[in-house]
């Protein structure tokens, strides 16, 4: 049994129901167990189906689907831990 978590607080400021949309989509795709909490979505399940680079795939999938990708992207955390980060936009002059 392998969990991985997904640091979402940057994809919060979107609202809930993208958050919700998300936990969905993963949970269709993996057939793992998926929680929510506060800042995070927790994935519990089979070493396949949860694998770091397969949730990678699902989550820039997600982002691409709902038009987010120019504004968000996903980068490794620490051991077994993901997270999809704002993209800093720099103006320049």
């Amino acid at each position: 049994m392998t969990e991985v978590k997904i640091n979402i607080s940057d994809l919060k400021s979107e609202g809930g129901d993208l958050v919700e949309e998300l936990a969905n989509y993963l949970k269709e795709k993996t057939q793992a167990d998926v929680h929510t909490s506060t800042s995070d979505i927790i994935i519990k399940g089979d070493e396949e189906t949860v694998s770091r680079g397969y949730l990678r795939v699902l989550l820039r999938k997600f982002l691409h689907k709902q038009e987010l990708k120019d504004y968000f992207r996903v980068i490794g955390g620490k051991e077994n831990a993901l997270v999809v980060k704002e993209i800093k936009i720099t103006k320049e002059e």
